[in-house]
């Protein structure tokens, strides 16, 4: 045996020497059947992998494989991954209860095994879910009957920049400006939106009714509410509301780059 390895496992030898001086240490020996008097690493080890060796069962296998799957479970980040990982761990400890006739661990875990399953396919969903309204497949309609008629006649001016934002609007018919961009509004458009999400709820632009029209309102208290609800819907006004934000600033850069070329020609 190499130096090294004999150095190792003399100081292995003595700490177990001193931990067997300490009562409970030393009756953990005993129930193991070892003499706490006369202990090293080597009859230590002997004697665990006897233990082990014994033990091993066509049961304990599939409980041993199963609390791997269990410990996997605490290391994953994402939902889809840990339920799977948690109904496999779930079945083989079901497996175990039934092979070492432990019926209140086959119960449990066979209980736990459909609620497991029914929280993936709801997991599923929402994802799904979520990735058609990532698409844009998803439609307003719903949205209508939670929704007040309101008619507005050419002039009238819907909200001012700046004002204070409490409401969301759905064109129905009719045509509307957005003053400080020159941007008309047709039917089939939510706008009032971004007033949802600025810190201080205010207006970022001034819409003004050019043709004679109806549109369809929703209060913020409201479209919280069914926001919280439905992550689908939740989901979906984060992605109008950032391809409106994009749209305005591409807008933007357009009108720059515009006034530079204007800038460029009159001083050529």
């Amino acid at each position: 045996m190499p130096s090294g390895s004999a150095d190792i496992s003399s100081i292995l030898d003595r700490i177990l020497n001193a931990a067997a001086d300490n009562l409970r240490i030393a009756k953990i020996f005993v129930e193991m059947g070892l003499d706490p008097d006369n202990i090293t690493y080597d009859v230590l080890f002997n004697r665990i992998l006897e233990i082990v060796v014994h033990n091993i069962t066509f049961a304990n296998l599939f409980a041993a494989v199963g609390a791997g799957f269990f410990v996997a479970t605490l290391l994953m980040r994402t939902m889809v991954p840990l339920r799977v990982a948690n109904m496999i761990g779930c079945a083989l400890f079901a497996i175990f209860g039934a092979l070492s006739a432990n019926v209140s661990t086959f119960l449990l875990y066979l209980l736990l095994l459909p609620i497991n399953a029914l929280r993936l396919r709801q997991m599923l969903k929402l994802v799904k879910k979520a990735r058609h309204a990532a698409e844009g497949d998803m439609s307003i309609e719903w949205l209508k009957p939670f929704m007040t008629e309101r008619r507005y006649r050419r002039g009238d001016t819907l909200f001012k920049m700046r004002d204070p934002a409490n409401e969301m609007f759905l064109t129905v018919t009719g045509k509307f400006l957005v003053k400080e961009i020159n941007i008309e509004i047709l039917p089939g458009t939510l706008m009032g939106e971004l007033g949802f999400l600025t810190p201080d709820n205010r207006r970022t632009g001034t819409v003004e009714c050019i043709e004679d029209g109806q549109v369809l309102t929703i209060t913020y208290d409201r479209l919280l509410e069914i926001y919280f609800q439905d992550p689908q819907f939740g989901y979906y006004f984060l992605v109008l509301t950032s391809q409106r934000l994009l749209q305005n600033i591409q807008r933007l850069q357009d009108q720059l780059t515009a006034e530079r070329a204007a800038t460029t020609n009159r001083i050529a």
